[in-house]
């Protein structure tokens, strides 16, 4: 009985979203107890692998293995998801991308403009304005699939569509923001690495191993060059074949099979070791400084009004249709769960104040923890009234 219940959980499409919250939740509980100092040895326990005597040694903390290899294996996955939608699925025709497309870069240049509204006076502050442009499409989507028939299977799609532009769209300000003190040799090592996937591609190779092969020694270049190292895990997912001459789907199978493994490992973990914010002595005026407070209304309004007001915009203009079956008020609240940023604002936030110190990192944490809290409260009430709102009214 037992092992079946757990079976329909992990099968589930709210299980890893529950299992995110769960590791963050044990992530501040443990910094706010006498735990707290043997949580953050944790984060520092220092890790390495050696090839050789000295052909290849890296000695990296556990925070940074985790933000740079585990996280290299989620943007793998996403990697796959965006090939899937942009070649088969709802991204695959202009006039099927249009709406989500807009209102996904709505959605991250007006967060964006809000946080810089707030930081623009300081020169360090100013460089976290990506922060609040991402939108965790694990946590948002759980939600929306614990409220079922209250949200449209549209608003769904819709909600996906965004999710994973928006993923692209911070895989590109990782790539063009976050790099530097680049290293032409790391970079050519890299580009040899890229040409050998591109020929395993043309040759139509389907073994999976072979790309994930080629795509870890780019990895290790990657990382040397100064460039993000979770780069190298896009790039290689966009060079797995789609199908074969059977119809059958390499990228789609291994993404099926990696995708439990990010679900309940890649992302709880992540969430573990960064979501851990020691409160003890945080004023309200740490609260209320500008870095948290930007975030917060980056990703609570700013998302809000660059998602709903870009697809209100399309929908009145007569370039889109609104999602079938949704009323404007359930538009409304799938837009305010994109502001949960969780992962990816985490994510960014650390590349934005790298070096910077732990008054930043705190400052980082409280405003996409406040905020994405709010988003989600805000986003589930109105999507729960408006429901409520249209069975009073049939």
């Amino acid at each position: 009985m037992a092992i079946s219940a757990l079976r329909r959980f992990f099968a589930s499409g709210t299980s890893g979203g529950i299992v995110l919250a769960l590791a963050a939740v044990l992530a501040l509980i443990l910094s706010n107890s006498a735990l707290g100092p043997h949580y953050e040895a944790l984060r520092q326990m220092p890790g390495e692998v050696r090839i050789g005597h000295d052909a290849l040694v890296l000695t990296k903390p556990l925070l940074v293995w985790v933000n740079d290899l585990w996280m290299a294996v989620f943007f793998f996955l996403v990697g796959l998801e965006i090939k899937r939608e942009l070649m088969e699925g709802e991204l695959a025709t202009p006039a099927q991308a249009l709406l989500p497309a807009v209102a996904a870069l709505g959605g991250m240049a007006v967060p964006a403009l809000i946080y810089f509204a707030f930081n623009h006076a300081d020169g360090v502050a100013v460089r976290g304005w990506a922060i609040p442009a991402a939108t965790d499409i694990a946590f948002a989507l759980g939600l929306v699939m614990l409220l079922g028939r209250r949200v449209p299977a549209s608003l769904k799609v819709f909600l996906t569509a965004v999710a994973i532009i928006d993923d692209l769209g911070a895989i590109v300000v990782i790539a063009v923001f976050f790099t530097e003190g680049l290293s032409t040799t790391m970079l050519m090592g890299a580009a040899l690495c890229i040409g050998v996937l591109l020929a395993l591609n043309r040759a139509r190779v389907m073994r999976v191993e072979a790309y994930v092969m080629v795509g870890a020694v780019m990895w290790l270049f990657v990382l040397k060059s100064g460039v993000h190292a979770t780069l190298a895990g896009v790039i290689t997912a966009l060079m797995v074949p789609m199908r074969d001459d059977t119809g059958h789907s390499p990228a789609q199978q291994i993404e099926h099979a990696l995708h439990p493994w990010v679900a309940f490992a890649v992302l709880p973990l992540f969430a573990f070791v960064n979501a851990g914010v020691a409160l003890k002595g945080v004023t309200p005026e740490a609260l209320m400084s500008s870095i948290p407070v930007g975030i917060a209304a980056g990703l609570v309004l700013g998302k809000t009004l660059g998602v709903f007001g870009s697809l209100w915009l399309m929908v009145t203009l007569g370039l889109a249709q609104r999602p079938a079956a949704a009323s404007w008020m359930q538009c409304l609240g799938v837009s305010v769960l994109c502001g949960i940023g969780f992962t990816m604002s985490l994510f960014i936030g650390g590349l934005a104040f790298e070096g910077q110190g732990p008054g930043y990192e705190l400052q980082v944490k409280l405003g996409v923890l406040g905020g994405s809290v709010i988003a989600g409260l805000i986003g589930t009430l109105i999507l729960w009234r408006a429901q409520g709102t249209e069975l009073r009214a049939s």
